[in-house]
């Protein structure tokens, strides 16, 4: 069976045939460093951490670039009227994204090239598109660049929109010759660093945000690769611009298209405006990173991630629960280092990363192992037992291996502090009498397969059987 995926441009399922044969090309959009990584960042890189780990599985060579957006307008604004240089603050804030995505097992790319270090590729994509007449210097002497999309009548066609609904860069020059014009470099203004600044033959400034990717993506992985993934929120105008202006420039680019969905704040968007944006830092701070981990990958991918009450806790207490088999295992002296993985198990992964299917095959597994101990089965409890850590190998979540720093001690701790967290909560909403409240967060728990015991001054829980 061929390892089918949703084609966001196409807007149907496919299956993926590599454009080399047992190998895969794969370029996604990585972090703009302006600002301390969210949890939106790092449900994406998650996302594609499980592509890449399942096509590796599948027998595939993968090569996948994540860029670093190091240098653009919000990085610019973040270091004015601070002591720290744009540079350093982006140096700063890559780090934290390298840390947090280390913290919760997302493998390292096969490259990640920061913008600044891929300028000259920038400027010869751009001098390729003057020369083919798809772009054009304003004529007020500012330095600008800009892609004509009249110059390209297939503009569009990712999110398969009509070009009269597609106006952008409100805030750049009014030297464009149409307003759904863009920017593809930026000459350099009064007021900005001279550390902003490459020399370009039409004009000293810096590229725009959407031909660093299409720079990258071609020098990195050529003309022509196999997969472009990032963020729905990326989809216009930043990959519609990314596709014209590549396609403009010769290059076949991308043969497919992923969007992972947004993370919703009890069922709101999160965004700086409601003021609920949630830090990947913090998130890390409410639980171990492998119960985030488990967290953040249970929903398909191209579904919403809510961060509801209970999130985490309902992930604790799943892990518990596969923790609870795998010791029985460990304690009866089985060998859980060899197992076979499942055919329903492959088949849910390989029909568009079918995660909460084959996170569903994996607790089936625990439910029939912790039966065949109950009957005495010990051989097959132990064939199940190994059956699972290989499942959960593939997803990075083994609760045994070696990245998780903490071992298998590591989800019963982190059921403990959420759940104790989720009680402290009950604890206040009925004090101030918000008995709607405190009954949907027994719910939560309940849901989750947590027993609550209310006495005198405090509740206690346990894990149902």
């Amino acid at each position: 069976m061929p390892i089918r995926l949703f084609d966001s441009q196409r807007h149907e399922m496919v299956d993926f045939t590599p454009i080399s044969p047992g190998a895969v090309s794969f370029y996604v959009c990585g972090p703009t460093v302006q600002s301390s990584p969210h949890v939106g960042h790092l449900r994406s890189a998650l996302v594609y951490d499980l592509w890449a780990r399942w096509f590796g599985y599948r027998g595939l060579n993968v090569t996948m670039v994540r860029n670093v957006t190091d240098i653009d307008d919000k990085v610019l604004e973040q270091g004015e009227g601070s002591s720290e240089a744009w540079w350093a603050l982006a140096e700063r804030i890559e780090a934290e994204f390298a840390s947090v995505t280390d913290a919760i097992n997302i493998l390292r790319p096969t490259k990640q090239p920061r913008a600044t270090g891929d300028i000259p590729a920038m400027v010869d994509m751009i001098q390729v598109l003057m020369r083919s007449d798809h772009a054009y210097a304003s004529e007020d002497g500012s330095g600008d660049v800009y892609f004509d999309v009249s110059a390209w009548p297939e503009y569009g066609q990712l999110t398969n929109q009509s070009v009269e609904n597609l106006q952008q860069g409100s805030g750049e020059s009014g030297a464009k010759r149409n307003p759904e014009d863009f920017a593809l470099w930026k000459g350099h203004k009064q007021g900005e660093p001279d550390t902003a600044a490459w020399d370009a033959p039409w004009g000293a400034g810096r590229p725009g945000w959407h031909i660093e990717c299409s720079a990258m993506a071609t020098r990195y992985l050529g003309s022509h690769f196999d997969i472009h993934g990032g963020g729905m929120d990326l989809r216009f105008p930043h990959h519609e611009n990314e596709l014209a202006q590549a396609r403009a420039a010769g290059h076949r680019y991308a043969n497919h298209w992923m969007h992972n969905a947004l993370v919703t704040v009890k069922s709101q968007k999160m965004s700086k405006s409601l003021g609920n944006g949630v830090l990947a830092a913090d998130l890390l701070k409410q639980a171990p990173p492998l119960v985030v981990r488990y967290a953040l990958a249970s929903a398909h991918y191209r579904s919403e991630l809510d961060l509801h009450d209970g999130f985490l806790a309902e992930a604790a207490s799943a892990l518990g629960r596969i923790e609870t088999f795998l010791s029985r295992a460990h304690s009866a002296g089985l060998d859980t280092t060899t197992g076979g993985v499942p055919e329903a198990f492959a088949q849910a992964m390989d029909e568009d990363l079918g995660i909460p299917q084959a996170l569903a095959v994996i607790h089936e597994a625990v439910r029939e192992g912790n039966q065949a101990f109950d009957d005495d089965k010990t051989k097959v409890a132990g064939r199940l037992a190994g059956s699972v850590r290989a499942m959960m190998a593939i997803l990075g979540l083994d609760p045994l291996d070696s990245a998780w720093s903490a071992g298998s001690s590591q989800s019963a701790s982190a059921l403990s502090s959420v759940v104790e967290s989720v009680l402290d909560l009950r604890a206040q909403a009925k004090a101030e009498k918000d008995f709607a409240q405190s009954d949907a967060l027994r719910a939560i728990l309940d849901t989750a397969g947590i027993d609550v015991s209310d006495g005198p001054t405090k509740s206690t829980w346990s894990i149902r059987g």
